[in-house]
């Protein structure tokens, strides 16, 4: 496998970073999880947007343009022989001193990653997910925007950890307030009496880039779409519900802390939204 690391192509057993790089010690760098689909990286502009957004906020220098990541991304697959695949893109604040101090970071450090993912086992897909709801909240907004995709996610993997207690795949994770924000990896949405209702960023939720086609979707299949808050009471009463990721992409949920949703299967509005991300994937985004 090749990867992408600071202007060179190495081996996967090559690709190496400094013990004193920040984005080691302190998880201080951003992050994007893309997917290729049949030689088309899906949405490729709107992720690096986010990339962008993401260093910005946190004050970290892209080393390189837009246009310059979107290429060593196309790039990388190439040099991989992949027409599927899931890419990870990092950018890391780069080697410094074992202090706090990102100024004393003096170079940013970027690599791609293409290969493979694989979350659920196909029968969650066909059947649906038994997830339930975990004691970890997420993080506070005030304390770290949950815009920021950044290399920090161990509140999103204790939330991982309780889950596999609890015997799930996946959970809920509610903010301070008692709302749901996301699961640890995944966005959520309910369908409820027609209308499909997703928690909105404020609450704590990313604003992930398949998040964005479902609402996209629901708008083009004359399905009503909403942002709202929404409780766990939400969901063990909705129609259906379903998860979104660039790893997941979408996935029906037919139970939630034990309590059947719907009617214990996935629904018709689900497997339409499915059906037209499907088609979408191929088709919206950058050709390698």
């Amino acid at each position: 496998m090749k990867i992408y690391l600071d202007g060179k192509f190495v081996d996967d057993s090559e690709a190496k970073i400094s013990v004193f790089d920040h984005g080691l010690l302190y998880g201080d760098g951003v992050f994007e999880g893309i997917r290729l689909y049949g030689g088309n990286i899906f949405r490729l502009d709107e992720h690096l947007e986010r990339l962008e957004n993401s260093a910005k906020a946190i004050m970290l220098k892209l080393p390189h343009t837009r246009q310059e990541i979107s290429d060593l991304t196309c790039e990388t697959c190439r040099q991989n022989n992949l027409t599927d695949a899931y890419i990870r893109l990092v950018i890391t604040r780069g080697v410094g001193d074992l202090g706090l101090a990102p100024w004393l970071c003096p170079k940013p450090s970027m690599f791609i990653i293409a290969s493979k993912i694989s979350l659920y086992p196909q029968e969650h897909y066909d059947n649906g997910l038994s997830i339930v709801t975990v004691p970890t909240r997420r993080i506070n907004p005030a304390a770290l925007p949950p815009t920021i995709k950044s290399l920090n996610y161990l509140n999103n993997i204790l939330g991982k950890i309780e889950a596999r207690q609890f015997g799930a795949l996946e959970a809920i994770m509610l903010n301070d307030q008692g709302y749901i924000a996301e699961c640890t990896a995944d966005n959520v949405f309910i369908v409820a009496k027609g209308e499909i209702v997703t928690p909105a960023a404020s609450q704590g939720a990313l604003k992930g880039i398949t998040r964005s086609a479902i609402l996209d979707i629901g708008k083009a299949l004359n399905i009503p779409v909403r942002e709202s808050d929404m409780t766990r009471y939400d969901v063990w009463c909705a129609d259906e519900c379903f998860l979104t990721g660039s790893g997941a992409e979408v996935i029906p949920v037919v139970k939630l802390d034990g309590r059947e949703i719907g009617a214990g299967k996935p629904g018709p509005i689900t497997k339409r939204v499915l059906a037209e991300f499907r088609r979408r994937v191929l088709v919206e985004g950058t050709r390698i």
